[in-house]
């Protein structure tokens, strides 16, 4: 008697590369899916038309000229602490220190503001800002850099750290620059004068923010994609061995890397302090370091598609908290309709990348062989 062996129920194969088309298909197709999913589950738990509370999230964030620029604020910080994280995530240093990172160049600028902004004139107290806040940015991420080169340190726990050791010096200086005393916080910095604010343009002060970020977005692509670093973090990125072998100096592009990485971060606190929000708190970032992976990784470390990562991300997180205020729900609910859709555009990577095979009854088969 002859043992056969059984095929398994599902087996999984690697898909060749698909059409464009099929791609964004495959896309479209669990946006719809979530969208029927988060559809029922507010029917079934509060009862609301589902009509109504989408029509509700789409206002939230594009109701009004007022939130269109607000939405394109936070798009644009958003992206620049993505851009700041993707030349390191290509090489596989897994940088976590994105929030610490933009403090540290928030407390920089803050520093410069209050310090010179009676001292030199606005233009150039913007200048010397905006350098003060690229520098310690860069020092705060070479910092791990050079461990990671010299030493092969794990990097993600060394910038996960360097996140607190930042909060805290924020923190402290937060109490030594108070207003007023006693209150634990800055305040507005410079609100009478504006020294080493960023400029208002066409009548909008986001405006100028959205325009320094669409810039470095054009620039960091063309960095990646078309310069001979880009392609050396690439080497790296896929096998250090073989950056060694064709004569790339692994420890030199780590670090040259990082110093970009931090920098960039660095210019998030800048625009954070010296155009939005005028102040230093330990919550300026708001936790957007870590959002931030997540939009990377979505567009699979390319710029251009971040772009689209992140106005998904803040879209839907606008719209979360529009269906809270308006309905009176939890602001957890809004919460988990924007995962429940997050969730089917990671999913749907799978079925872009592999294929799932079911095994075909004995009755097929037995068709199917005459």
């Amino acid at each position: 008697m002859q043992n056969k062996h059984k095929e398994p129920l599902i087996h999984i194969t690697k898909r060749k590369i698909l059409p464009l088309h099929q791609v964004w298909a495959i896309r479209l197709l669990s946006i719809l899916a979530a969208l029927v999913l988060c559809a029922l589950i507010t029917t079934i738990a509060t009862g609301l038309n589902p009509i109504e509370v989408y029509a509700t999230m789409f206002s939230g964030a594009f109701g009004t000229a007022r939130r269109m620029w607000i939405l394109g604020k936070d798009v644009s910080i958003l992206l620049c602490i993505s851009l700041a994280l993707t030349p390191a995530f290509r090489m596989h240093f897994w940088n976590l220190g994105g929030e610490g990172q933009i403090l540290i160049g928030a407390l920089a600028t803050a520093a410069c503001m209050i310090l010179l902004g009676a001292v030199i004139p606005g233009p150039l107290l913007v200048l010397v800002s905006m350098i003060c806040a690229l520098a310690a940015g860069a020092f705060w991420a070479l910092l791990p850099a050079v461990c990671k080169a010299k030493w092969n340190t794990n990097e993600t726990l060394f910038t996960l750290m360097m996140n607190y050791v930042a909060t805290q010096l924020v923190a402290y200086y937060v109490i030594i620059w108070e207003v007023p005393k006693g209150s634990g916080k800055i305040g507005i910095i410079n609100q009478s004068t504006e020294a080493g604010w960023l400029p208002v343009i066409a009548g909008n002060k986001y405006l100028l923010n959205i325009l320094i970020v669409a810039l470095l977005t054009v620039a960091m692509y063309i960095y990646l994609y078309y310069s001979k670093h880009g392609y050396e973090i690439s080497v790296v990125g896929e096998s250090e061995a073989t950056a060694r072998y064709v004569g790339i100096k692994v420890g030199r592009t780590i670090i040259r890397t990082l110093i970009i990485s931090g920098a960039i971060c660095g210019l998030t606190g800048f625009l954070l302090v010296a155009g939005t929000d005028h102040t230093l708190t330990t919550t300026l970032a708001g936790g957007q370091g870590f959002t931030a992976v997540m939009v990377a990784w979505l567009a699979k470390f390319n710029p251009i598609g971040m772009v689209l990562s992140s106005f998904l991300l803040v879209a839907l997180s606008r719209g979360a908290a529009e269906i809270s205020t308006i309905f009176g729900l939890n602001q957890s609910f809004g919460d988990i309709l924007t995962g429940i859709i997050l969730f089917f555009i990671i999913g749907c990577d799978f079925f872009i990348t592999y294929q799932v095979h079911f095994r075909k009854s004995a009755r097929k088969e037995e068709k199917s062989n005459v």
